[in-house]
């Protein structure tokens, strides 16, 4: 159901502030409509799959390494690493590459920062596909990481649960803070490959053994586990939890398409439903036959639906 492989016309790398150097990259067509691919996590990265939901006769395809992550550097660094820095990195890789508005795309942590840069720049967004819906909201957090998607995952629970001591299990996310910025290199490579194992074991409907074991790599881990705990721990750095929704008013002319899994786990679909509720203008495709991924077929189905809807 993905576009077919394509090579990149150019890469190259920016530094963005006196620690970072972030790595870019384009494909497609040069003279087609521009799209930035905005990655999850945080802590992910892009790759070469992430290019194929967008046809390269249509679209000129941005992608890039948000900070700490992938190709970026320094690796898993936190320092100088908030919401608000990798919306200046948009622009400034916006305004590198010429580029007056830009279709955003992104899914999970990538909708939440695509949804946080339209607001902040909505004069640059030409439309929005947003997929697996997260506001970063507390409610959203205790349901992934203290109690609730525990319930439905069962087994995958039992490792990131009892990696902590009893007495901290009342609020593991700060257990896990605790040793993935503590000195002990050993323990802060053990505490991200529970952390990243548990989200890869419930990205998926049914649990695709594949991507569990890539969540599980040493250097993904490391960057996935420390940069969410990072920005989870500091609230994404919003001045308060529904800073999103109060401010959808400044973005519900641009077009958008929301996507999101009946049966998504990690990002489950209430919080898709309140936005479609305060941003009626958007469109709510709910997936019946599907979790969080974005290569889950069906949601590949739908993305791409929306990525050729829009290039017309």
């Amino acid at each position: 159901m993905l576009f077919p492989s394509i090579n990149l016309n150019q890469s190259g790398f920016i530094k963005v502030s006196e620690i970072h150097t972030i790595y870019w990259e384009e494909s497609g067509n040069p003279q087609g409509k521009p799209v930035v691919f905005v990655h999850g996590g945080p802590g992910g990265g892009v790759s070469a799959e992430t290019r194929r939901f967008f046809d390269s006769e249509k679209y000129r395809i941005i992608q890039f390494d948000q900070r700490g992550c992938g190709q970026s550097t320094p690796h898993a660094c936190v320092e100088e690493n908030t919401t608000w820095d990798l919306i200046a990195d948009m622009e400034l890789l916006r305004e590198k590459l010429s580029i007056n508005k830009w279709q955003v795309f992104g899914g999970s942590w990538g909708s939440t920062l695509a949804l946080a840069y339209a607001i902040m720049h909505p004069q640059r967004v030409a439309e929005l596909v947003l997929r697996g819906i997260f506001l970063l909201r507390q409610s959203e957090l205790h349901w992934f990481y203290q109690f609730g998607a525990s319930q439905l995952f069962a087994e995958a629970w039992q490792d990131y649960y009892y990696f902590i001591p009893s007495q901290e299990r009342h609020d593991l996310m700060k257990a896990y803070q605790k040793r993935l910025f503590g000195e002990d290199k050993s323990l802060q490579l053990a505490a991200a490959r529970a952390w990243s194992i548990w989200e890869g074991s419930t990205c998926h409907m049914i649990p695709d053994e594949s991507h569990i074991q890539e969540s599980g790599a040493d250097e993904f881990a490391l960057a996935f586990a420390r940069i969410e705990n990072h920005y989870f721990m500091n609230k994404g750095f919003f001045e308060h939890e529904n800073w999103i929704l109060d401010n959808i008013n400044k973005i519900n002319h641009i077009p958008t398409k929301i996507i999101q899994g009946r049966y998504d786990v990690v990002c489950p679909m209430i919080t898709a439903y309140d936005l479609h509720q305060i941003f009626p203008e958007s469109e709510l495709i709910i997936v019946p036959k599907a979790g969080h991924s974005a290569f889950e077929p069906n949601i590949v189905k739908e993305l791409i639906k929306a990525t050729n809807k829009f290039a017309e």
